[in-house]
């Protein structure tokens, strides 16, 4: 009897050694497994993307709520496009003539500044330079005047100049518009006369205006006051002056106007805050002017910068 009881729990313990054994293995799989799901979720490199310099992330110091008409509106920041404000941001509305931010940067695509460009179809649509038939002009001067004074004729001249035309022109607005991620941003026409099919929000145009803004040659005109140009012969001499009445105040230095009656008052503006710059646009507004007004106060000496680095 006393064999037999010291053999059996040797029999057990070989029996059982494998499976025990084999458990742990198991055990240890699972945790490797775990181990390599955590660490890829976790890591750093599983960040789609890097962040190559130190990164300054805008904060407004001090919140309140500014009362404006405009039916929608956004601050944003025009490096980050982190968005500081917002009403409305995702309503599409109308672009009215600020369509032509998007009209100079694909014409800026294609033509040089020296470029002489004809009138092919004077037209007398809303807001003109008065361009009459064959008149031709320096495409550098058909920017200031777009964008200045909003001339519609020298919209249209861009237009005609590219090759295939207007339709052409305007499809190569909404390719670039795409390619930006302008998601709910459509053109119909360059001067932005066609209420129902040329549409964007808020949001759309901030990013639109803070792209817009890298461009050297868009930002000097843009934030040029008054400037006076002239057709090739130099016979014909027009005086410009900008729409935009905040242009050099609070650190203001662009961007457009527009204004249709569906649309109402549009704005988009840019402002240079502590070396960084600030993109403020408002739609579907009574006064433009006191909405943007107020946005200014918001973030003029109200911000600072959170440091991101790498």
């Amino acid at each position: 009897m006393k064999n037999l009881l010291t053999k059996v729990p040797q029999k057990v313990y070989f029996i059982f050694l494998p499976l025990f054994l084999v458990s742990l293995l198991i055990i240890l799989i699972i945790i490797i497994l775990f181990l390599k799901i955590w660490l890829k979720q976790n890591t750093v490199t599983s960040i789609p993307f890097r962040i190559s310099q130190e990164a300054r992330i805008p904060i407004i110091k001090t919140e309140f709520v500014p009362v404006i008409s405009a039916k929608s509106a956004i601050i944003m920041d025009a490096d980050s496009k982190v968005v500081l404000y917002s009403k409305n941001p995702g309503l599409k509305g109308s672009t009215a003539s600020t369509a032509k931010i998007m009209t100079a940067l694909t014409a800026l695509d294609y033509f040089n500044l020296s470029d002489v460009l004809t009138v092919k179809e004077a037209t007398d649509e809303g807001s003109i330079l008065g361009l009459a038939d064959n008149e031709k002009m320096t495409f550098e001067n058909l920017l200031y005047a777009m964008l200045l004074p909003s001339a519609n004729d020298a919209a249209k001249v861009l237009a005609e100049n590219y090759p295939g035309e207007e339709q052409a022109f305007v499809a190569a607005m909404n390719k670039k518009a795409k390619d930006l991620e302008l998601n709910d941003t459509h053109y119909a026409d360059p001067a932005g006369l066609i209420d129902d099919g040329d549409y964007t929000t808020p949001f759309d145009m901030a990013r639109l205006a803070s792209f817009a803004v890298q461009n050297k040659i868009l930002k000097r005109i843009v934030g040029t006051k008054e400037k006076v140009i002239n057709d090739t012969s130099g016979a014909l001499v027009y005086d410009l002056i900008n729409l935009n009445k905040l242009l050099g105040i609070d650190g203001v230095d662009g961007v457009k106007t527009g204004y249709t009656e569906e649309a109402g008052q549009v704005l988009v503006t840019s402002k240079e805050e502590k070396g960084k710059t600030i993109i403020i646009v408002v739609m579907g507004s009574e006064d433009r002017f006191m909405d943007t007004a107020k946005l200014l106060d918001l973030v003029s000496n109200n911000l600072t910068y959170l440091s991101i680095h790498p």
